[in-house]
């Protein structure tokens, strides 16, 4: 398999929703909250809330209520534990949707809203016409949308929400503590590791999931990524990350092309969940030391899109320079004469 027929094969996807942001009167319950209504969930809500649950699809809330009140009646009615980062105020659900995605580290390209009143919907599509949104009269049959349907469902899909809840606690524990003591306190384990079999899965997902730090901004699916593990010219390698409060789960991706004396690294991927914990070029580190351990000259491939700036600034910072050219894929070049040391407070662990 030579490099130009593997590099054909990574595509961009329709884009897949990560989070549905739900509206509550009328919408999740039926009646008005404020008015004694909200006491039973609109037919086929709960459905639709577990099924996309168990994809690892999340759900938030931008609601006009009470919070205390409005979080109450969703945990009496069972559903409370699903919703992170709800937001529920008074002010404009278009603000809302802007503070889950940030809080979820998400592009709004990647939240579906859900609400009855298409004032409501309107006043959001005005501020984010990317997002999709959705009549609460068809929410029961949100589930069998395309973009709510990924092609496999794996273990870190399963628990994604949980991660999330932890990360929440990661949150609350660095509140008051300085960013290197709060790093320090994690106790992180980055294991890096050629993918396996029962990996291939999880990379495909990764790499249609995976925006802001994508080098390419191509996904690839799960026949392209065994052609590469097969491949005795190309390395696929799978970084995993876990702390004091859990397994992040497969978080990184390296592909790189052997097949000559120059080291071409097709994709780089990591995980935008992983994003302020420092780790970000652990694994570009390791790739850069293999090549140097074996002499080869290394570059990377690197296409802008609209979202992948910040791995743009990881390879740079890295020692990458550009090297001169017109068109994409840029053509990143490092000399391996500085390789950065992986931090201090991260237990690096390399399985052969």
């Amino acid at each position: 398999m030579n490099a130009e027929g593997t590099e054909s094969q990574g595509r961009r996807t329709d884009t897949k929703i990560k989070c549905v942001v739900w509206d509550l009167d009328n919408t999740v319950w039926d009646g008005i909250l404020s008015e004694a209504g909200a006491d039973q969930l609109r037919p086929g809500v709960r459905a639709v809330i577990e099924q996309l649950d168990d994809r690892g699809i999340l759900h938030s809330i931008a609601s006009r209520n009470e919070h205390d009140l409005a979080m109450a009646r969703l945990s009496a009615l069972g559903v409370g534990e699903y919703f992170l980062y709800p937001q529920i105020s008074w002010g404009a659900k278009s603000t809302a949707i802007a503070r889950i995605a940030e809080e979820l580290n998400i592009a709004t390209n990647t939240i579906a809203f859900i609400d009855d009143d298409p004032f409501e919907r309107d006043e959001v599509a005005s501020q984010h016409p990317d997002v999709l949104c959705i009549d609460a009269a068809d929410a029961s049959g949100v589930s069998e949308l395309a973009r709510m349907q990924p092609r496999f469902v794996t273990t870190d899909a399963a628990t994604r929400r949980e991660k999330y809840r932890a990360e929440i606690q990661r949150q609350e524990t660095a509140e008051g503590m300085a960013p290197g003591e709060f790093l320090r306190s994690l106790n992180m384990v980055f294991t890096i590791e050629e993918a396996g079999p029962s990996d291939l899965e999880r990379l495909e997902e990764l790499t249609v999931r995976t925006n802001q730090l994508n080098s390419t901004g191509l996904t690839y699916t799960f026949t392209d990524l065994e052609a590469f593990r097969e491949s005795p010219d190309h390395l696929l390698l799978v970084a995993s990350l876990d702390d004091r409060y859990g397994a992040y789960g497969k978080i990184g991706i390296a592909v790189v092309d052997r097949s000559h004396d120059e080291w071409r690294v097709l994709l780089l991927l990591m995980s935008c969940r992983v994003m302020s914990r420092g780790v970000g070029k652990v694994l570009l580190s390791h790739v850069l030391q293999l090549a140097a351990d074996e002499h080869h000259r290394i570059v990377a491939d690197f296409v802008h899109t609209p979202s992948n700036r910040a791995m743009f600034i990881t390879l740079k910072l890295a020692g990458f320079t550009s090297v001169e050219g017109e068109g994409e894929p840029l053509r990143l070049i490092h000399d391996l004469s500085a390789i950065d040391a992986v931090p201090d407070y991260i237990d690096l662990r390399i399985i052969a």
